[in-house]
């Protein structure tokens, strides 16, 4: 894997200075420790990007000691990483810089004792009391942790310290509506500088999320074409054929709106159809993204009843097997009104995207896993190459998000032979078959980007506001009219009649994954 000096520019391996730090993550036990971050640490470190004084310190209030914590975390790199086997000569040495402190999330004495474990290791390992905290809990921890860091000096004062920093990674959600993201940011700014609070999104350390600036702004080809004069639709499609699985009392809380289409496809959006940054500093970048989201048409009650569907599955099919409907999942009210699948059609009022509508959808249990961005082109003058009166296909450019990262354009083409039919063909760009190897997780490129300093992949203040902005609205709706008809799509199909329905006003229809 290779790490640019910039997430956009393209300098080959990193030159960027690595100051000494020890990772601290909250939650160090969990799902998401196990699964992504612990794989993620662990191949910066074998590939040479983790400064050469590094440690990490797994936080959480389970029992184990050091050695029972290196060893489930020796277990999760195996099952998880992306690089297998484990390399053990190289994890003989790594496991040594991997320690395990105990405590209750709101225990002073227990911050005490990791301030007293952390001087130890900066004694030991030279990491110079630069730290990054990790916060991989449940959004109601982020408040007290974050005052119980700053109350015990953990969190250093911008202002006052220069030549050591402290920063704070944030899980989404970031807030649970507009009011709450709010009231979070005002609890977490008494203690923390924005410049040291790093709100991850995962969907942003994919490789094809990071090219997708890349393709537009360096390719005149494309960005000459990409405005309202060219581009009949855009359809942003994020799904999963996995239920809820053990997350049964998250998503009770969340649903599908807070935990995919307020972050993940709004940062999509915001990418897609964002202006030019004056440079590719994090600064520029974040404030054209906020402005995309700034001009986004506000959601009216006409929206909530004709441009906005939701619904949660049923039992079903997936891969020929029989699966439970969201209601029969673990931990899930009988009678819960929580979505499980959204679409929606928003559009942009500015002078690029007038009149161009970008068709949202997103849900659980669909067919077959994958998250795309298509780009479809208006068609061509239909007086030339009109087969029985049908219209030829239009020309779409899709990015593939996951699986199989990659960049696909479809064309129209000749079909040999004298009848002279038209086909639409594709030509596919796939990462891991150019490239000659997989692209690095996602996590590995925003745990790497927060130790080195640079927040351009990570959700700004005022980015989250404005998408919560858009979105509460339809929260409290939805608040005040419950879903009678749940269940109203079963496992396996791509979500309710009523989106095809919705699409379908507008003479289009969603895109085949």
């Amino acid at each position: 894997m290779s790490m640019d000096n910039h997430p956009l520019e393209e300098t080959g391996r990193s030159t960027r200075n690595i100051d000494p730090c020890t990772v601290v993550i909250f939650g160090a036990t969990g799902d998401l420790t196990g699964r992504k971050l612990a794989p993620a640490i662990y191949n910066l470190g074998r590939e040479g990007l983790l400064p050469a004084n590094f440690a990490c310190v797994g936080f959480a209030r389970r029992e184990k000691t050091n050695e029972q914590f290196r060893e489930e975390l020796k277990t999760n790199i195996n099952e998880h990483s992306r690089t297998k086997p484990i390399d053990d000569s190289f994890w003989k040495n790594f496991e040594n810089q991997v320690f395990y402190h105990r405590s209750e999330f709101d225990s002073d004495e227990g911050y005490q004792a990791l301030a007293e474990l952390l001087k130890q290791i900066d004694a030991k390992h030279a990491t110079r009391g630069n730290r990054v905290f990790y916060l991989s809990v449940q959004p109601k921890f982020f408040p007290i942790i974050i005052e119980k860091l700053a109350k015990n000096g953990l969190i250093y004062d911008t202002h006052k310290t220069t030549d050591q920093w402290s920063r704070v990674i944030i899980e989404k959600p970031f807030g649970h509506n507009a009011s709450s993201a709010k009231e979070l940011q005002a609890n977490i700014s008494k203690h923390l500088d924005e410049s040291q609070i790093y709100r991850i999104d995962h969907y942003l350390g994919k490789e094809t999320v990071q090219n997708l600036l890349v393709f537009r702004f360096a390719n005149a080809i494309f960005e000459s074409l990409w405005n309202y004069k060219h581009i009949n639709q855009v359809q942003i499609t994020v799904a999963e054929d996995i239920g809820i699985g053990t997350r049964g009392h998250f998503f009770e809380e969340e649903g599908l709106l807070r935990d995919v289409v307020q972050n993940h496809m709004m940062q999509l959006l915001s990418l897609v159809a964002m202006e030019p940054p004056v440079s590719l500093s994090a600064g520029a970048i974040r404030d054209e993204k906020v402005k995309v989201l700034q001009s986004i048409r506000p959601l009216t009650e006409e929206d909530f009843k004709s441009n906005v569907v939701r619904g949660q599955y049923g039992p079903g099919f997936i891969n020929g097997q029989k699966t439970l409907g969201y209601r029969e999942e673990k931990d899930v009210d009988p009678k819960s009104n929580i979505e499980t699948f959204l679409a929606l059609r928003l559009f942009i009022d500015n002078w690029r995207w007038a009149g161009v509508p970008f068709y949202l959808r997103g849900g659980k249990r669909l067919p077959k896993r994958g998250t795309e961005i298509a780009i479809v082109f208006n068609d061509a003058p239909g007086v030339l190459f009109k087969q029985n009166g049908r219209k030829n296909d239009p020309n779409v450019l899709a990015m593939r998000i996951q699986p199989d990262e990659g960049i696909a354009m479809k064309i129209n083409c000749k079909v040999p032979g004298p009848s002279s039919p038209i086909q639409p063909v594709k030509m596919d760009f796939r990462y891991g078959s150019y490239f000659g190897q997989s692209p690095p997780e996602a996590y590995e490129r925003l745990i790497w980007d927060c130790i080195t300093g640079d927040s351009t992949l990570f959700a700004r203040a005022d980015e989250v506001e404005q998408s919560w902005k858009i979105l509460t609205p339809l929260l409290d709706h939805w608040e005040k009219n419950p879903k009678s008809e749940f269940p109203n799509y079963a496992a396996g199909t791509w979500g309710p009649a009523a989106a095809d329905e919705m699409i379908a006003k507008d003479n289009r229809s969603w895109r085949i994954l």
